[in-house]
């Protein structure tokens, strides 16, 4: 459930896109929209984040993907 929910967030796909092997995607989507209602993972990421050491987080371009739409536009002139 939790990796089908992960999936669907990595790739943006649609919901219904969701892989058979994460389950029926009205079942993840239900519990995606529950948890997310409820504020459990909010509760998670607050809990995670008393235990993560900023000292091993490494960002730049390669790891930091633009938005789909990020590309691709029109130049004003």
């Amino acid at each position: 459930m939790l990796e089908g929910m992960n999936w669907k967030l990595r790739t943006e796909c649609p919901w219904r896109d969701l892989p058979k092997e994460f389950g029926p995607w009205e079942s993840v989507y239900t519990r995606f929209s529950r948890w997310s209602g409820k504020g459990i993972f909010e509760k998670v990421f607050e809990a995670i984040i008393d235990h993560i050491s900023c000292d091993d987080v490494s960002l730049d371009s390669t790891t930091v993907r633009a938005h789909r739409h990020a590309h691709g536009a029109a130049k004003k002139m």
